[in-house]
């Protein structure tokens, strides 16, 4: 019989261990987590994630899903990822949600929800390990799956996904069966984010380099942050012709690359610069912010009236944006802030990290396979030395700068690929060109790993040799689940040696850690020198 509930002694007030940035490297477990996300809000996700597991385990006993069941778990594991949802009463109502959907496909089944306390405090940290590493990855997984059915994508093998692996958390005890449910994982994800790219190209065209101003012009405005590109849509096809620019934050960055984005005139250009940032740019700023996505962080006094959310992101007195029943979203409330905040009245010459007025996007698989034969052609003739992608998540602990100088100090032959909220660190470096083309290569969002997964088969091909033979090194920095994700997507496709920082994650055990070290030669970044030495070997 599988234990479901822990006696309440080794219950603590909140266990939390998802993130990089989790407290003093282990977890955090007091009023409060190092994102800002409450002690109650933590134990309602953990109910929340134990619902969906009991529905999970009625749909693999025999109970038929469907959309609505599809769709709860969907949302509930995206709700779950750092930085998204801080409001008790919103999970709360996504609970009530997961019970109904339950009821609806297995009415009568008594099967009570599962307490992730047994995973968190498992006394087998293997267990708990490979646990963590399906839990968060399927989360992040889910936020893809999200977006793409924005756009009317869906894959029942996804979903299916979700119900096996959400079930296997309660009864699998067994290390090697949780070691296949992992790679899994990875398999699944790659085919989400092959759906999500279909999905974006199809509804926006195919990204092409775009160069996108940093300045924010005189006049009112709004800034859009998270991923959701369905969402920023809609917001410029109602800010048309109403005077209010539109300004992209953070992962919306690449947004600019859309032919069918970027041909509204009041898509202007980027403010700011990666997620962790935000209270400090943020700060009066005249001007509405609406999150679509992770990363929200607590707002400050200055801007907390400004602040407004959508989808599953909620925060405890923000205004927020539901869909009606045919998914349509009214932003004019928004778009009336923004007309009497009035945005600023001179130019504001804001700039990158590294002081650069402007970024390019858009050399996603398309535009880099465009020219894949002059890419050929330069590393057989010593144009081109080497490939590094370094990229993945960005946030506030020290040690981050590293990846900065880690692409300052990589040679002029050499071209970087980058993707995420991590390019932030050195987008705007001006590196020059190499072999005609910019030495930096914006390839897009997170989810935009795929771009880097298609550039590197196709050049292993036209190469006729594997990936791992390629001169192709991975540099990545990670935050949070979508990071965790795309890390098991390229574990299972056999990818090796990657460099991971700044920190290991805290729920890795030593002995996952040394599987992943034999099988997979994965290692913590050091230093620049060293590992660059390491990459060029």
């Amino acid at each position: 019989m599988v234990q479901t509930t822990l006696t309440p002694e080794k219950v603590q007030e909140m266990f939390c261990f998802q993130c990089e940035q989790t407290a003093r490297g282990v977890a955090c477990s007091s009023r409060q987590g190092v994102c800002g996300k409450s002690a109650e809000v933590a134990r309602l996700e953990d109910e929340l994630t134990g619902a969906m597991v009991a529905l999970s385990q009625a749909v693999m006993s025999g109970a038929t899903p469907n959309a609505l069941t599809d769709d709860v778990v969907m949302q509930g594991l995206f709700t779950t990822i750092t930085n998204v949802n801080f409001d008790a009463d919103s999970v709360r109502a996504m609970i009530a949600r997961v019970h109904a959907a339950k009821d609806g496909i297995a009415p009568g089944d008594d099967t009570p929800d599962y307490d992730l306390n047994l995973v968190w405090h498992a006394e087998d940290v293997d267990l708990r390990s490979l646990k963590s590493l399906v839990l968060f990855g399927i989360r992040g997984t889910a936020a893809y799956a999200y977006h793409a059915a924005a756009l009317g994508r869906r894959s029942q093998a996804v979903s299916a996904f979700f119900y096996k692996a959400l079930a296997g958390i309660a009864e699998l005890d067994d290390a090697d069966a949780l070691l296949a449910l992992v790679d899994e994982a990875g398999a699944v994800n790659l085919e989400c984010m092959a759906l999500l790219d279909e999905a974006n190209t199809s509804s926006y065209g195919t990204p092409v380099p775009t160069e996108v101003p940093l300045t924010v012009e005189p006049g009112p405005f709004v800034v859009v942050t998270g991923h959701d590109l369905c969402d920023l849509k809609e917001l410029l096809e109602q800010t048309e012709g109403t005077g209010v620019n539109v300004y992209t934050h953070g992962e919306m960055l690449p947004a600019h690359a859309y032919p069918e984005l970027k041909r509204y005139p009041q898509l202007k250009g980027n403010f700011g610069t990666a997620w962790q940032n935000q209270q400090r740019e943020f700060d009066a700023i005249p001007a509405p912010v609406l999150w679509t996505t992770n990363c929200l962080m607590p707002p400050r006094g200055s801007y907390g009236d400004r602040v407004w959310t959508t989808g599953v992101v909620e925060y405890p007195g923000c205004a927020h944006v539901e869909a009606d029943e045919r998914g349509h979203k009214d932003f004019s409330a928004l778009i009336a802030q923004a007309k009497e905040l009035g945005g600023y009245a001179e130019p504001q010459e804001l700039t990158g990290i590294n002081g650069g007025h402007r970024v390019t996007v858009g050399f996603g698989h398309a535009s880099v396979l465009g020219v894949a034969d002059k890419v050929v052609d330069a590393v057989k003739a010593g144009q081109i030395s080497h490939f590094f992608l370094v990229g993945g998540c960005d946030g506030a602990k020290p040690g981050r700068n590293y990846y900065t100088d880690f692409v300052k100090a990589t040679p002029e032959d050499s071209v970087v690929l980058t993707l995420a909220c991590g390019k932030f660190r050195f987008n705007d470096l001006d590196l020059g060109t190499v072999a005609g083309l910019p030495r930096i290569l914006d390839m897009g969002q997170c989810n935009d790993a795929y771009s880097a997964i298609q550039v590197a088969v196709a050049l292993a091909k036209a190469f006729d040799c594997g990936v791992n033979e390629l001169p192709l090194s991975f540099v990545l920095s990670w935050y949070e689940q979508k990071a965790v994700c795309i890390l098991l997507t390229l574990l299972h496709l056999g990818i090796k040696d990657i460099l991971l920082g700044p920190s290991l994650p805290a729920f890795i055990s030593p002995n996952v850690l040394d599987v992943l070290v034999r099988n997979y030669g994965i290692a913590p970044t050091t230093n620049v020198e060293d590992d660059l030495a390491k990459c060029l070997a």
